[in-house]
Parts: structure tokens; sequence; C-alpha cells
């Protein structure tokens, strides 16, 4: 920890007794005159002024000490404000315990604050959490009835369907990266098993609208978390599969363990990817197609940045866009 010069607090110091200093001043004055009204000697006064000096000098370094010392003890708190001790330094002064009482009052008021909201989203994630279980059973039946007749009216309400479950559950793992609770698994997954996941979730949008697929297994073996790298793979697919009306998706991993998800979709506006991780912004393609909710590649930046993951977007209006995911880490255990 750096040292606080003594001269910064020095002034301060000096402040905080000047009333004291002028108000002996004054009295000095004010035995002088009175002397000198009534002819006697000012020597008297003049030794007992210089006497207190003296004594002064000898006290305020003690004093200055004794304050710088308290001073370093409220830095500390300062610095580490959220661990605000129950018992701060001792008060020597009325104002100094005053001060400490309402810090003490408002430590007490921010703790059942923090506490409260604590309970809150904690009552909120329970919900939500039961609420998106609870709708995929209905969405379930719907499938099984759906799914008994071939026509293209009951493909096409399939393909809705399977929206909203992804909605369902985009919302679901929003809830779950905002949590402070953690319920990551890292140890070494293979990356093909993860990939052909999400391709079979999404095939029969593939089908649907003739989008083919180029992909060639890769035997790679990736430290990470499969649940969550599998939502990213799957929410860059959605979005591929989204802005791609005619042409292919291809998937594709390096020696260096970089996942490349790349499409002949419309594109991204260069004015758009610089913002294209932010929440809530849809940009060009989301306010002229109406299909986006912001959410995806908000949620895919928080996720990978919690997996180290580095995720990037190369893209050009009309020319596709590709999405690399680096999925190399180094100095770490599995399990």
């Amino acid at each position: 920890m750096k040292k606080e010069p003594w001269f910064k607090i020095f002034m301060p110091c000096f402040l905080q007794y000047a009333p004291s200093i002028s108000l002996f001043f004054v009295f000095i004055g004010v035995f002088s005159l009175i002397f000198s009204l009534y002819n006697l000697e000012t020597e008297a006064v003049l030794y007992a002024f210089f006497l207190c000096c003296l004594l002064t000098a000898v006290i305020f370094p003690v004093r200055f000490l004794f304050l710088r010392k308290n001073h370093k003890k409220y830095l500390e708190i300062q610095r580490n404000l959220p661990l605000f001790p129950d018992r701060p330094p001792c008060p020597h002064t009325l104002y100094e315990y005053d001060m400490q009482q309402i810090l003490i009052r408002f430590k007490q008021q921010t703790d059942d604050a923090v506490s409260a909201l604590k309970n809150e989203r904690q009552e909120a994630f329970d919900y939500y959490t039961t609420w998106v279980h609870q709708i995929k059973t209905p969405i379930s039946a719907m499938k099984m009835i759906l799914e008994n007749d071939d026509t293209k009216e009951h493909r096409e309400l399939l393909l809705e369907l399977f929206r909203i479950e992804q909605y369902a559950e985009m919302a679901l793992q929003y809830l779950r990266l905002g949590s402070e609770s953690s319920d990551y698994v890292f140890k070494e997954y293979d990356l093909d098993l993860i990939i052909k996941q999400a391709i079979h979730k999404f095939a029969p949008q593939f089908i649907a609208k003739k989008i083919r697929l180029h992909y060639s297994p890769a035997s790679v073996r990736v430290l990470t978390d499969e649940k969550w790298l599998l939502f990213i793979i799957e929410q860059i697919l959605s979005n591929s599969l989204k802005y791609t009306q005619t042409g292919s998706i291809s998937i594709s991993v390096s020696e260096e363990k970089i996942l490349t998800i790349a499409d002949t979709g419309i594109g991204i506006a260069p004015e758009d990817l610089p913002r294209i991780f932010d929440k809530g912004y849809t940009g060009y393609n989301g306010r002229l197609y109406k299909k986006s909710t912001g959410l995806g590649l908000y949620l895919c930046r928080m996720a990978s940045d919690r997996l180290s993951h580095k995720i990037s977007i190369t893209s050009s209006p009309g020319a596709g866009t590709s999405v690399s995911l680096a999925l190399e880490k180094h100095h770490l255990e599995t399990e």
C-alpha cells in the first residue's frame, strides 16, 4: 500500500485546530488590552503567551501523529468500503462519533436493501425457471400432435413452435448468466459431439429452408463447459439460419481450435459491427426483418467471457457473416 505524504494531511489537521488557535490569540489580545488599560505590566501576559506557544509546539506534533494514525485507519476502511467494519476506530470527538453512527446506520440500510434485492432476484429466477420448465410440457404435447400429421401447415407450425421453445430457453439462460450462482463444469469434451447436438436440433430448419450444411467432423477435444458452449453454438446457428435465405452454412475447426460458423446470408452493415454484441442492439437487419431481440449475441458474449473463449465476427452486406470462437485454453487443469 502506498503511503500518503505527511504534508498532504498537515494542512487539514492545522485547519482543524485553527479556531482554537484563533481563540487563543483573541484571549491574549483581551488580556493585553486589559493590562494596558490598568497600566499593568504586560510581561506576565507575554510570558504566559510564550509558555503556551512552547507547550503547543510540543503537543501539536504528538496530536498530529495521532490524527495521522487515525487517518490511515479511515483510509483503509475507504479502500475496502464493502467490508466496512462493525467497529470503526474509536471516536475522540462528538463530530467523529456522529459521523460514525451515520455511516453504521447507512451500512445497515444498504445491507438490508441489498439483501432484499437478492431475495427478489432469487424469487424471480425461481419463478421463471419453473415457468420455462412448465411451458415445455404443452410445447412437447403440441409437437407430438403436429408430428402425427405431416402436412405443410403442420411443418410450419412446428417451426414456429421451435422458435417459441428457443425463446423460452433463452429467457432462462439470460437469468442464469445474470445470477451470482455458477453451474459451470469445466473439463475436456469432444467438440464434434457438441456441434452435432446443435446440428441435430436445427436440422428441421435446414431442411425447411433448403439451406446446405458443410461440416467435416473434427477430432478435437476442448476444455470448456458443454452446456454453455452448446448454447453459444446454437445461438450462432440460429442467427445464421435466420438471416440466410438461400445458400449454405459451413462449420469448421482449425488446428488452433478456432470454431468458425460462416453463412452466405445478408451480412451485417459495417456501422453495426462494433455494437453487435451490445444488449438489445438489433442493428439494421433487426429493424428491417423485425425478427431480432438483440439478446442472442449479447448472451453469446457473456457466456463466452465466462468460459474464457474469445468470440469475434466478420461480415459485409450481401457477402455473409463469419463467427469465430477461439476455444484454446492455457494453464488450466481438467477435472
